[in-house]
């Protein structure tokens, strides 16, 4: 069993995309892992204000000290195929995970700036529609950007400042960690791409407190260490977080909240709801990317605290696996056992303590 779904991981499109990284990470300056320049502005913040202490290169976000916290910076660029098949949920995508992405950090977004190339007025129409609504749902205002409708392609990136108080890194995950994963299963899968959308039905007020677990974990002291699920799924981001943070870990793949049978979804819009459960594997929902879903490293006496923030809200999170210090991901299922990744021997992004020596 294990192996099937290792060798369909391993070759899955969002994980090896993953490998892109290591193009920028040559070219950074000071090196893949490179911390923020000495003297730059805001540099030397205190030690409340770095939390997990200085971020490098590689995370979520850029997290820029300033004064008792920090400023984030990210951006996202829409896959096109994404883009021409849906471009009103790719619009609300785009500011939806640079939302994500904020508040995978302990932070609280500002706003955001977009970048859009289209062939004509019409074909941008349903992109700033998709935007606007994100921005509405979120509360998140889109402030300027670029915007053209003279293209001969398609095209979507959207960029997004927040600010934290204290930190949550991928740099910070530590042997005998509990990994936790929460995932909203209020939601349905998209029909073509792997993307659980639990997002675009649900009501404001609640998308808004719910990711404001995440930088209340963090100011409470209770996690400092994980990333939002994205592109290349849980084993994509598990991956990532294992190389920055220079770790192993074994995942059980069937401890990971997942949409099992009828009573998981609470917003059953239509009869495609049902084939989406019955055509479920564990592979591919391993590689789906959920509208809100993080992966926290949390030290073994506060895990049930972060596992009861995420219940309170109704958010599905569990125990799925604990930090090492092996480097591989290892799989487990049933009592079987499966070495998914060695990074000491394969890099993925590329950037992590071992790429910075």
């Amino acid at each position: 069993m294990l192996a099937g779904i290792a060798a369909h991981l391993r070759g899955a499109l969002g994980i090896l995309a993953k490998k892109d990284v290591q193009i920028p990470a040559r070219h950074l300056a000071g090196g893949a892992g490179a911390a923020w320049p000495a003297g730059s502005p805001g540099a030397a913040p205190s030690p409340a204000a770095r939390g997990a202490g200085d971020v490098a290169l590689g995370d979520d976000c850029a997290a820029i000290p300033d004064g008792d916290g920090h400023l984030l910076l990210a951006a996202e660029g829409i896959w096109p195929a994404f883009l021409e098949g849906d471009p009103r949920f790719a619009g609300y995508s785009a500011v939806m995970v640079n939302v994500s992405d904020i508040h995978a950090m302990g932070g609280r977004p500002l706003a955001v700036v977009d970048v859009v190339w289209g062939t004509s007025a019409g074909a941008l129409e349903p992109v700033w529609e998709g935007m606007m609504a994100a921005s509405r749902a979120y509360g998140v205002p889109i402030v300027g950007g670029h915007t053209s409708a003279r293209s001969p392609y398609n095209a979507l990136a959207v960029a997004i400042v927040g600010r934290a108080r204290r930190l949550i890194t991928s740099f910070a995950a530590r042997p005998g960690d509990v990994l936790v994963a929460a995932i909203d299963l209020r939601g349905r899968m998209h029909p073509e791409h792997p993307f659980w959308d639990a997002s675009t039905g649900a009501d404001p007020a609640r998308l808004r407190g719910d990711l404001e677990v995440l930088p209340a974990l963090a100011e409470a002291g209770l996690c400092d260490a994980g990333k939002d699920i994205s592109m290349g799924g849980l084993v994509g981001t598990l991956l990532m977080l294992l190389e920055t943070s220079g770790a192993g870990a074994v995942l059980d793949v069937e401890a990971v909240p997942r949409p099992r049978d009828l009573r998981d979804l609470r917003d059953l819009r239509d009869l495609r709801d049902l084939r989406d459960l019955r055509d479920l594997p564990i592979e591919r929902w391993l590689l789906a990317f959920p509208s809100y879903g993080f992966l926290l490293s949390v030290r073994p006496e506060t895990a049930g605290d972060v596992l009861s923030a995420f219940a309170r809200r109704g958010i599905a999170s569990a125990a799925v696996g604990a930090v090492d210090g092996s480097r591989r991901l290892t799989l487990t299922a049933g009592g079987e056992r499966y070495t998914l990744w060695d990074l000491s021997a394969e890099p993925l992004t590329g950037l992590g303590r071992e790429a910075a020596r």
